[in-house]
């Protein structure tokens, strides 16, 4: 019944469900992966972060769509938490798996995780490679995001280059 509710979108009916199935039974790392993903949809990133963070490492059996759905999990609950050191890895980890149509979205977060810890050239090239995902695979963000990102990787580079004092 717990997987009907999380196929169905019912996150917090279907946690419920798994959290009494894990006190009695303890689940096993695939479960504990999906009581993150109800976690992170029920907005309560730290849980989620917990759960999907001991789950993972465990999980490479399973097919690279299913996996890379945890790594973007976990890596934007850990965006969401502002520890941009952690969410880095999830997001390198979900590129190794995801649609080539999907990287582009990653690699955009990844810029902002580098930029927001003032590593501007990382934050530099991954926007770029962002931007050339976005043009070779058009998605629902990608045109806002190819506008904005020419002024991102500007940016970023301007903050990159020494200030010479004169």
């Amino acid at each position: 019944m717990a997987l009907d509710y999380l196929a169905a979108g019912k996150y917090h009916e279907a946690l419920v469900i798994f959290a009494k199935l894990d006190r009695k039974y303890k689940l096993n790392h695939r479960f504990k992966a999906y009581m993150g993903v109800c976690y992170y949809y029920e907005w309560e990133y730290a849980e989620a972060c917990k759960y999907l963070d001991e789950a993972i490492p465990h999980l490479d059996a399973y097919s690279p769509d299913e996996r890379s759905v945890y790594y973007n999990i976990a890596a934007e609950s850990h965006f969401e938490l502002k520890e941009y050191g952690k969410a880095i890895p999830m997001y390198e980890k979900r590129l190794l798996v995801c649609n080539d149509n999907e990287k582009a979205d990653a690699l955009y977060r990844m810029g902002f995780c580098y930029m927001f810890q003032e590593k501007w050239g990382n934050a530099a090239d991954c926007f770029r490679s962002a931007l050339a995902y976005y043009t070779s695979y058009p998605n629902r963000n990608g045109t806002a995001r190819t506008k904005q990102l020419g002024n991102m990787i500007n940016g970023c580079e301007a903050k990159q280059k020494p200030h010479s004092f004169k």
